[in-house]
């Protein structure tokens, strides 16, 4: 096995799930900022920030074999799927396993000394805040395997070192996963609507700022983060229908129509039937996720603000950003469908 590590580079940083969404984002930041970062994930990076080692979490031996030659000084674990097509938390084996098999590596590794361990905010369904970070009420499978990450770090101390727990909300830019393409599609050509009157307040964050506020979790006083559980979103909550309302115009189109919510909620109803009879693809809306859209949240920021300063990104940099990269995979796309070559 070749992890591309040398002596020299004992106190790097290792990073598992370094080649999806907010990984490949978190390297780069690495890379900005001087960091020498590893990357550990089961698929192969789309652009090289540094170091990679193919590994999947749920080869204890291997994965154990992997952080021993490394011997990072401090692992930020990312790995996780994320979708929320299972049907039970058993089918998120990487969430409760993987997070296992990593404590069972840190432990295992004399020189790791923090870890880093995500979950997500849907630990809880959309809408309810917890009284304590103990307090669970999961709506998906997925979140109920969130839950299941959060009590294996706990129950095993996160291997001996000192260690957080992070929750990012819903985060957004460039990179974003097929979920969000089929939504941009429908903006593209005119098929999204607004929902009801109300601007829609959430608690969500850019990616790039996210990557930021992971690198200031990791360079934090032990004192100030050891054991405790940071949610990752911009510090100000945006608006659904303002976020909607930028990227229509970057890409040169009228900002969406509303729809009134009886109209909606028909719609939805909708959805449920097509989902009842396996169809649920075919039909965009459903009451789930009528339900999501229209709750607000947002979030204490104020523990993750006291650690990571002001955010490097602001609302409108971010919209450039990912209208930029919709662009290019549209131009892309044109090339690809003409025969042309990217």
């Amino acid at each position: 096995m070749n992890c591309g590590t040398s002596n020299s580079n004992r106190n790097s940083l290792l990073v598992t799930g370094s080649s999806g969404f907010i990984g490949s984002r978190f390297m780069a930041w690495c890379r900005q900022q001087g960091i020498p970062a590893v990357g550990l994930d089961i698929q192969l990076p789309r652009r090289a920030w540094g170091d990679f080692v193919e590994c999947d979490m749920l080869d204890r031996s291997r994965l154990l074999a992997v952080v021993r030659e490394v011997a990072p000084s401090s692992i930020v674990h990312l790995a996780a799927r994320t979708d929320l097509d299972g049907r039970s938390a058993d089918d998120y084996p990487v969430n409760s396993i993987g997070v296992e098999n990593l404590i069972h590596a840190i432990r295992g590794t004399a020189q790791v000394r923090r870890c880093l361990f995500t979950s997500s905010q849907l630990v809880c369904r959309i809408g309810y805040v917890p009284a304590h970070p103990n307090d669970y009420c999961p709506a998906t499978p997925y979140g109920e395997s969130k839950v299941l990450t959060e009590q294996r770090v706990r129950e095993f101390d996160g291997g001996g070192v000192t260690w957080c727990l992070l929750r990012p909300t819903t985060i957004w830019g460039p990179g974003m996963n097929s979920h969000y393409m089929a939504f941009f599609n429908h903006l593209r050509h005119g098929r999204y609507f607004h929902m009801g009157p109300s601007g829609l307040w959430k608690s969500y964050g850019f990616v790039g700022n996210t990557a930021h506020e992971i690198g200031k979790i990791l360079e934090a006083p032990v004192q100030t983060m050891h054991r405790q559980t940071f949610y990752l979103a911009d510090y100000e909550p945006l608006s659904l229908r303002a976020w909607i309302n930028a990227i229509a115009l970057g890409l040169g189109r009228k900002q969406p129509p509303a729809m009134p919510l009886p109209i909606c909620r028909t719609a939805a109803w909708i959805g449920d039937a097509f989902g009842a009879l396996g169809l649920g693809r075919l039909f965009p809306l459903n009451s789930f996720r009528l339900n999501n859209i229209l709750t607000e949240y947002r979030f204490d920021m104020e523990p993750t603000r006291r650690i990571c300063g002001e955010l490097p990104h602001t609302f409108e940099e971010g919209v450039k950003e990912l209208v930029e990269w919709l662009k290019h995979k549209d131009a892309a796309q044109g090339r690809s469908e003409s025969g042309g070559t990217a």
